[in-house]
C-alpha cells in the first residue's frame, strides 16, 4: 500500500498549483483592456494648474469637496484640475474606493464616480460591505457592471493607485487633502485661504489679502483639519 502521506502530499501540490493557475488566469482577465491615464479636467492653454492628492474615505477630503467644486465651477476653463490618489492606511476602504473609481474610469466615468463617492462617503465608509455600494453606484451611472466588477480587481489599476500614493510619500505629504497650485504646495489654515490663493493665481490683479498662511496640517474651519485625516 502506498504511503497515505505521499498521496496527501501529491493532492496538496495539485490543489495548490491549480489555485495558483486560477489566480493567474483571473488576474490576467481583470487586466484585459485596462488603459491607465491621468484624471484631469482640462482648462484653456494658459490656465492655472491645481492638483489634489486625496483619499475617498478621508472626512476632511469629503468636507472640502463642495468648496473645491464651487471654485472649479466659478473659474471654469481658467483652471486645469488633476486628481491624484493618496489612500491612507488609516482608512480601510480607501484603496477599494479608489479601485472602484478607476474601474469606472475605464468606462469614461471617473469623475462622475468620484463625485458619487464623496457625496455618499458616510454611507459606504461606515458599512461592513462597501463593495455592495460600489456596485450599486456603477449601476446608477449606467456602467457595464460585469466589466466594472472584473476591472475593480485589476492589479494594473491597483499599481497605478499606489504609484500616485508613492509620489505623495516622496513629496513628504503627511495627509489629505493636499493641493498644489502651479506646482507649489498650498499652505493654508482655512477654506478662505484656499479660495483666495486660487483667485490670486487666476487673476493676480484682483488678488485679495489671504491673511496668515501656515503649514498644511493646521486647523481649518470648525470641525475640519487639514493634513492627516
Amino acid at each position: 500500500m502506498k504511503n497515505p502521506w505521499v498521496i496527501i502530499g501529491i493532492i496538496t501540490v495539485v490543489l495548490f498549483g491549480g489555485a495558483i493557475l486560477y489566480s493567474n488566469q483571473a488576474s490576467k482577465k481583470s487586466n484585459e483592456g485596462i488603459v491607465t491615464s491621468k484624471h484631469i479636467k482640462e482648462g484653456q492653454p494658459n490656465a492655472v494648474t491645481l492638483t489634489e492628492y486625496s483619499d475617498f474615505q478621508c472626512p476632511a477630503c469629503g468636507a472640502f469637496e463642495p468648496v473645491l467644486e464651487q471654485t472649479l465651477a466659478k473659474y471654469g476653463d481658467k483652471i486645469t484640475f488633476e486628481y491624484k490618489h493618496y489612500p491612507l492606511p488609516i482608512h480601510p476602504y480607501a484603496e477599494q474606493a479608489a479601485l472602484a473609481a478607476e474601474a469606472a474610469g475605464q468606462q469614461g466615468k471617473f469623475f462622475e464616480y468620484h463625485d458619487k463617492l464623496f457625496a455618499t462617503q458616510k454611507e459606504w465608509s461606515e458599512s461592513p460591505a462597501p463593495q455592495t455600494f460600489f456596485i450599486q453606484y456603477a449601476k446608477d451611472l449606467g456602467l457595464n457592471v460585469d466589466q466594472f466588477k472584473r476591472q475593480m480587481q485589476s492589479s494594473v489599476l491597483r499599481d497605478y493607485i499606489r504609484s500616485d500614493a508613492n509620489e505623495a510619500k516622496q513629496l513628504a505629504l503627511t495627509g489629505t487633502p493636499t493641493f498644489y497650485l502651479n506646482g507649489q504646495k498650498m499652505e493654508m489654515k482655512s477654506y478662505e485661504d484656499f479660495v483666495n490663493q486660487v483667485a490670486a493665481a487666476v487673476d493676480p490683479g484682483a488678488a485679495l489679502n489671504t491673511g496668515s498662511t501656515s503649514a498644511s496640517g493646521g486647523a481649518g474651519q470648525p470641525g475640519i483639519k487639514f493634513g492627516l485625516q
